[in-house]
């Protein structure tokens, strides 16, 4: 599924979309929470700091759900180092992310790339 975001009314729909897709796949519940949660936290991030679209490729693949996230304009999200603490002014959404992923990675090219095991927890 590959979505073009351009506010938060286009976020809503890509993630009701994205939700009914892995619904119909027969994603367990709980793992549709962990992945709406995870894009809405990444894509709130670049809409509100990467400046222009914000662009969603979601993957199924066995039990687990792949998800891209990249902004229009280049913009990277905090180091690690800065995510690391629930008290931090900056980076808390990231905490969840990573609280929820197996992996979290970023590249210019990609933008930030997670994986979320949706079956089999």
């Amino acid at each position: 599924m590959e979505f073009e975001i351009v506010d938060y009314n286009a976020m809503r729909d890509a993630l009701h979309t994205m939700c009914e897709e892995m619904q119909r796949c027969s994603i367990p519940e709980q793992g549709i929470f962990d992945c709406k949660l995870v894009a809405c936290e990444l894509l709130s991030n670049v809409l509100q700091h990467g400046g222009g679209k914000a662009y969603l490729h979601a993957e199924l693949k066995g039990g687990v759900a792949f998800l891209r996230v990249r902004a229009e304009r280049e913009w990277r999200p905090p180091d690690e180092s800065e995510c690391s603490s629930v008290e931090s002014e900056r980076g808390r959404g990231l905490f969840l992310v990573d609280a929820v992923c197996e992996s979290r990675s970023y590249s210019p090219e990609q933008g930030i790339c997670v994986t979320v095991r949706v079956i089999g927890k």
